[in-house]
């Protein structure tokens, strides 16, 4: 249980983080909220990554992986107002 929810912080730490690099510009944002948005990143785009069949490769997950970062990237740019760089 406890491994569980230190992997949860550690991988919303660092989706959270590769977001906010997506997003053009300053961010005035906490770390609490950054961790927050990547956590939800993290979890929504695993569900969706498992429904569109990609979850669950041979090696890393790239795909998954993009899918977290590109939700983390748009919950920093609703959370602070910024455009995502094109």
């Amino acid at each position: 249980m406890i491994s569980a929810i230190l992997s949860a912080i550690v991988v919303g730490l660092v989706i959270g983080a590769l977001g906010r690099l997506v997003v053009k510009g300053r961010q005035n944002m906490s770390i609490l909220a950054t961790l927050l948005i990547g956590i939800a990143a993290a979890l929504v785009g695993s569900v969706i990554a498992g429904l569109l069949g990609v979850s669950d490769t041979a090696g890393v997950d790239w795909i998954q992986l993009f899918i977290q970062v590109g939700l983390a990237a748009i919950g920093v740019s609703v959370y602070t107002g910024n455009r995502i760089r094109g």
